[in-house]
């Protein structure tokens, strides 16, 4: 993602105050549980166990796209935690190679063992954040470096959603396509207050700014829900460099339309006709065990 940048919290008030024409409010300090901790040791919290099946199908793919050298997406794999997810890193040289990687394996260690829910995720990812943050400050390589960060964690009866940045989250549910996380980013929020159409968003010459990244702040603010399953169930998550290029409504036609190993293959290739000019990541999860 070496094309985004992301805004500290008093440049996002300003640039709030210059584009909507509001006064800007001042800017908070994180609230007490949305600071990083580092997890608490295993002696002190023990959780359960996840449940040794999960009856989720998923198929990950990723691709360089035709402009990127490198790929600085990671896909986020572990069936065995029921863990899937996208980090779309950004920073030059390496760095979101590096923030993108950092995301995964880290939260893949600090949530191994761990039951699915809430307070875990939130923990984990700002632990992560903190330590992407210190890795860049003792290296002036990676000074500037974060990812985006979009993970699904299913329980039996919940799938948790953590979210930063501007990757997404989509549901197919009884026929219904809906985007269920919100972008992080300036356009996004333009949009969302109503100074701009969506068709003004796609072509807006800041819709590739985003305003939250894990890893360049010492704290995060982290979007947390908690959606029911439901059997048959189809999710989609994906970094910027698919939903840029294919159209919610084309990414709906093909979901429906294909199982999820010819749906991916078929989103891949739909992106790469598009202009393919980032790196484009995707996971799709058919939940065939939630409720009726």
């Amino acid at each position: 993602m070496s094309h985004k940048f992301r805004f500290s919290k008093e440049s996002k008030a300003r640039l709030k105050n210059f584009l909507l024409g509001e006064k800007a409010a001042p800017v908070e300090e994180p609230k007490p549980e949305e600071k990083p901790a580092e997890p608490q040791p295993a002696a002190e919290v023990q959780p359960a166990s996840p449940a040794a099946e999960c009856h989720v199908t998923a198929v990950c793919r990723t691709d360089i796209g035709k402009m990127r050298k490198t790929n600085q997406d990671a896909l986020i794999e572990a069936p065995e935690m029921h863990l899937w997810g996208v980090a779309d890193g950004m920073g030059g040289h390496n760095g979101g190679e590096t923030a993108s990687a950092g995301a995964r394996d880290g939260l893949k260690e600090l949530l191994k063992g761990k039951a699915p829910e809430q307070g875990s995720l939130r923990t984990a990812i700002g632990a992560v954040n903190r330590r992407l943050f210190l890795q860049q400050k003792e290296d002036e390589k990676l000074s500037g470096m974060g990812t985006t960060l979009t993970v699904l964690w299913f329980s039996d009866s919940c799938v948790h959603i953590g979210h930063v940045g501007d990757s997404r989250a989509y549901r197919l549910r009884d026929g219904a396509f809906q985007q269920i996380t919100d972008d992080h980013s300036v356009v996004a929020e333009l949009l969302r207050s109503g100074m701009i159409t969506a068709e003004q968003a796609a072509a807006h010459p800041m819709r590739n700014v985003i305003t939250r990244a894990v890893g360049t702040e010492e704290g995060i603010e982290i979007d947390l829900l908690c959606e029911e399953r439901r059997k048959g169930d189809v999710w989609l998550v994906c970094s910027d460099g698919l939903y840029g290029m294919v159209g919610d409504e084309k990414i709906e036609e093909i979901l429906k339309a294909n199982k999820p190993e010819k749906a991916a293959d078929k989103l891949i290739a739909a992106a790469l006709e598009g202009g393919g000019r980032d790196n484009i990541s995707l996971v799709i999860l058919l939940d065939k065990e939630g409720n009726a």
